[in-house]
């Protein structure tokens, strides 16, 4: 409990008038401290006739898992046994990795209940915590404020974006007749696995004629084949210190976790086996490949494990753990980030070393804060000096995309809202044996 602004200024008026009493009028210096006194016994009554803070209870409504960066609603209702005060104030402080807004805001009262609304806004991966709640309220006169706190110790886990890729993987699927993935398990002609011999027609590929069964059964025969399955998908994700960097208000890390997680869950939708390798100075995880629908929960899980570092990346060391722990032929996925082509070397020689056995994507995220430093038209010194530097940094990305085009590595280069989308373009050309 302490004293609202209301008492303090007319406890504070007494002052005045008894400093006045004493200098013009000695005798009246009394009326002063008794205005003082007065006050006081008016702060003590309102008081005694102010809702105890016993008599609040508190309940949340919020989620239990959050996607980063995506916002949900959530709700603080409190209710009064007895008597109630006609408003309640109330601020609520929440961890590092979570932001709520408006954490301070105030509320009538219907009914001995009050409910407030606020908006969680998830920063980081990890544990968002709801730490304390401070509620408040007045007297019947206005002298005093009844204040209370709660410890919380309210947690709610961070985790990848996993609604937006489910949605959008599910858009995937059930885009045209039939959905993505039916058609694509289906399709017959296009793929790189043998499925059936026929009659060859006029207007078919004539590598696709299998001369051996021509010369045995006297007649053109043509091999067909379909999108191959039960491919191993193996996710070599960098956890070093550049891609813990925000890009447009979000740690690269981050961005990489959502693509890699719509890939996993249409990659496993159509049979093939997924697992996730994740590194900064020295391997951190290495989930194991698996197969099946149900999957997807157990490496969404895995993934909202992957802590953020400060470390540099040591890809030597990763990438050859990575290469030996792969038994059967693999796609790999790599996602990664780096800034000119001394920085990138080591990764390109360890790049070039798992092409010997396996197909590799590369990820890299689009810088188009750079890209717009570049196009705007320079008008001080320093604008000049920000525009080279940014086309210098451009270049040297492009000189290490093209070196990783030659060594046979598919590139997946696109702004941040189509990275996910390019990536799984590129999976499926390689599903269907046409990379």
């Amino acid at each position: 409990m302490y004293p609202t602004r209301r008492m303090v200024l007319i406890a504070g008026i007494g002052i005045p008038v008894s400093l006045l009493a004493a200098a013009f009028a000695p005798g009246f210096w009394l009326i002063g401290l008794g205005w003082i006194l007065l006050s006081v016994l008016l702060y003590f009554i309102d008081l005694a006739f102010a809702v105890p803070t016993r008599g609040l209870s508190v309940a949340f409504d919020t989620p239990a898992t959050m996607g980063v960066a995506r916002r949900e609603n959530g709700a603080l209702r409190m209710r009064f046994t007895g008597s109630a005060p006609g408003q309640v104030e109330t601020f609520l402080e929440s961890g590092a990795r979570l932001d709520i807004e408006p954490a301070r805001q105030s509320c009538g009262i219907e009914n001995n209940q009050a409910r407030a609304s606020f908006t969680l806004h998830p920063l980081r991966r990890g544990e968002g915590t709801l730490d304390r709640l401070w509620t408040r309220w007045q007297g019947p006169l206005g002298l005093v404020w009844r204040q209370r706190e709660d410890v919380l110790d309210r947690s709610i886990a961070i985790v990848p974006d996993i609604a937006s890729v489910k949605d959008e993987a599910l858009r995937l699927f059930q885009r045209e007749s039939g959905g993505l993935g039916l058609r694509l398990q289906l399709r017959s002609g296009e793929g790189a696995e043998f499925s059936a011999l026929k009659d060859f027609q006029a207007g078919m590929d004539r590598r696709t004629i299998d001369w051996k069964q021509t010369a045995r059964h006297g007649r053109l025969l043509a091999r067909e084949f379909q999108a191959e399955e039960n491919l191993h998908i193996v996710f070599a994700l960098d956890c070093g210190r550049l891609m813990c960097e925000p890009l447009r208000g979000l740690p690269r890390i981050d961005r990489a976790l959502q693509a890699l997680l719509l890939l996993a869950f249409v990659a496993l939708r159509l049979g093939d086996r997924v697992g996730l390798f994740a590194f900064d100075e020295k391997p951190i995880l290495s989930s194991g490949t698996t197969a099946g629908a149900g999957s997807f929960a157990v490496l969404q899980r895995i993934a909202s494990r992957i802590d953020y570092s400060n470390a540099e990346t040591n890809f030597t060391l990763g990438l050859t753990q990575l290469s030996g722990e792969l038994e059967h032929r693999s796609i790999v996925v790599v996602f990664t980030d780096f800034f000119d082509t001394t920085s990138a070397e080591l990764m390109l020689e360890n790049v070039s070393r798992l092409l010997a056995r396996h197909a590799v994507l590369f990820v890299s995220f689009r810088d188009e804060e750079l890209e717009g430093m570049r196009r705007e038209e320079p008008r001080t010194a320093t604008e000049i000096s920000r525009a080279v530097l940014a086309d210098t940094m451009l270049n040297e990305r492009a000189k290490v995309t093209a070196r990783l085009k030659r060594l046979g590595v598919d590139v997946v280069d696109a702004p941040l809202d189509r990275v996910g989308m390019r990536l799984l373009e590129t999976y499926l050309r390689v599903k269907q044996g046409r990379a």
